[in-house]
C-alpha cells in the first residue's frame, strides 16, 4: 500500500500544539525535496583552499522550500495558523506582506473557506506574488510606504476588528515552520552541523531552532506550550545557526532597525523584525552568526544554483548559498561539515529580476528544418 504524505499536521500532529477537534486546513505542504549539492561543495572546497583552510569532507544540501503549494516556506506555518483560525470560527484574515505570506495566506484562506486581507507596500512586490494572492481572492491594499508600515497597520486592525492575524508573530506560524527542521533531521538520520538560511522577519530562523532543539530534546523560548518536548529525542546535536541578509536590508547586522531597507531580493527586504528576540536567541544560543551579503553576491548564487544545483529559487532563497560561499571565502567552513541551506522560495515568483541580469535572452529563429536547427546548435 503506497505510502502517502497528508501534509505537515498529519505528519507531525504529536508535535504540534493541536486539539483533537481542531479541523485542519491543508494543502498537503510540506515534504520538499532536500537536494544533495555536490557542486557547491566543490566552491566551497576551492575558496576554503584559498585562505588556507581545509574544508574537504564537507557536504551540502539545499532545502527547497519552493515546491511547497504556493512556491514557498510560508505554507507550513500558514497550515497551522489557518487551522487554529478555523478552529475558533473567525471569518477573515490579514496580513502584512512582500508577497510570498500573501500568496500562501490566500491560497489557504480559500481552503478554509475564510476572508482574506493583504495589506502591501506600493511597488514592491513581485508580480508573480501578487497574481497568486490576486487569483486566490484575496483583497488588496497598498501603503505608501514599507513593509514595516504594512505590518503595523496590519497590526491595529486585527487588535481592534474581528480579523485574526497570520504574520509570523502568530506562534502557530512558527509551530508549522518548525517541521522543516524534523524533515531535514529525519532524511539526513540527524541534525546537520551548520543550518544557513535568509533573514527577514526572523520568523524561520526562529522556527528552525525551535525545531531543532525539540527533536534534540530540549525547548526554546516560546509563547505556545505543546507536548512535543515529553517524546522520544529524535536527533543527538543541534546545528549552528547561520542567518544571512541583504546588505541594504541587515538590522541585525547594524544592531538597530533600518528605517528604509532596500535589496532586489524583496522577500527580505525589512528592516525591523518581528521576531527579532527569538532570532538572536537563536544565533547565540547555537553559537552561530547572523551576516550580510550584497545584492550582485546574491544575484550570482541564484544563477548558481540554477546552473550547476538545477534548482531556481528567488533571489531571497539565493541569500543562504551566497552568504555560506561568502564565509567559506572567510575561511570559516569546517572539514567534514553537514551543512543544510534553506532556498525559501520558488523562482518562478519573481522571474523578471532573474532575467533582467541576462542580457539578450530572445532564441535565433531558424527555417523549420533540421539542418538549420543543427547548424544554429553548432552540431
Amino acid at each position: 500500500m503506497a505510502n502517502v504524505w497528508s501534509g505537515l499536521i498529519e505528519e507531525y500532529r504529536n508535535r504540534l500544539p493541536l486539539e483533537p477537534g481542531d479541523p485542519v486546513v491543508t494543502l498537503f505542504e510540506g515534504n520538499t525535496p532536500l537536494v544533495r549539492a555536490s557542486r557547491l561543495e566543490e566552491r566551497v572546497a576551492l575558496a576554503s583552499e584559498a585562505v588556507g583552510v581545509d574544508a574537504s569532507g564537507t557536504r551540502i544540501y539545499v532545502k527547497f522550500e519552493g515546491a511547497n503549494p504556493t512556491g514557498s516556506f510560508k505554507d507550513r506555518g500558514m497550515t497551522m495558523a489557518m487551522t487554529k483560525v478555523k478552529a475558533a470560527g473567525t471569518q477573515m484574515v490579514a496580513c502584512a506582506s512582500t508577497g510570498n505570506t500573501s500568496a500562501s495566506a490566500a491560497a489557504y484562506a480559500v481552503a478554509a473557506g475564510v476572508e482574506c486581507a493583504v495589506v502591501l507596500p506600493a511597488g514592491k512586490i513581485a508580480l508573480g506574488k501578487l497574481a497568486q494572492a490576486v487569483m486566490h481572492g484575496a483583497r488588496l491594499v497598498a501603503v505608501d510606504g514599507n513593509f514595516d508600515d504594512c505590518l503595523r497597520i496590519t497590526r491595529e486592525l486585527t487588535e481592534k476588528y474581528p480579523v485574526a492575524l497570520v504574520n509570523s508573530i502568530n506562534p502557530y506560524r512558527l509551530q508549522g515552520q518548525k517541521t522543516a527542521a524534523f524533515e531535514i533531521c529525519d532524511a539526513l538520520g540527524d541534525a546537520p552541523d551548520i543550518h544557513v538560511l535568509p533573514v527577514g522577519n526572523a520568523g524561520n530562523i526562529s522556527a528552525y531552532w525551535m525545531g531543532y532543539n525539540e527533536y534534540f530534546g530540549h525547548k526554546v523560548a516560546s509563547s505556545i506550550e505543546d507536548s512535543a518536548m515529553r517524546l522520544k529525542p529524535q536527533s543527538t546535536k543541534v546545528p549552528r545557526m547561520w542567518g544571512i541578509q541583504a546588505e541594504g536590508a541587515a538590522p541585525f547586522v547594524a544592531g538597530k532597525p533600518v528605517e528604509n531597507p532596500e535589496t532586489v531580493a524583496t522577500a527580505i527586504r525589512i528592516g525591523n523584525p518581528a521576531s527579532w528576540d527569538y532570532a538572536v536567541a537563536a544565533r547565540d544560543d547555537s553559537q552561530g552568526l547572523i551576516t550580510a551579503v550584497s545584492d550582485a553576491a546574491i544575484m550570482e548564487a541564484q544563477a548558481i544554483l540554477a546552473a550547476e544545483v538545477g534548482v531556481f529559487c528567488e533571489p531571497a532563497s539565493a541569500a543562504s548559498v551566497a552568504g555560506l560561499l561568502a564565509l567559506a571565502a572567510e575561511g570559516k567552513v569546517p572539514a567534514g561539515a553537514k551543512i543544510v541551506c534553506t532556498l525559501t522560495g520558488n523562482g518562478l515568483k519573481d522571474t523578471a529580476t532573474a532575467m533582467e541580469n541576462r542580457g539578450n535572452i530572445a532564441p535565433q529563429v531558424i527555417a523549420p528544418e533540421l539542418s538549420a536547427a543543427v547548424t544554429a546548435l553548432g552540431l
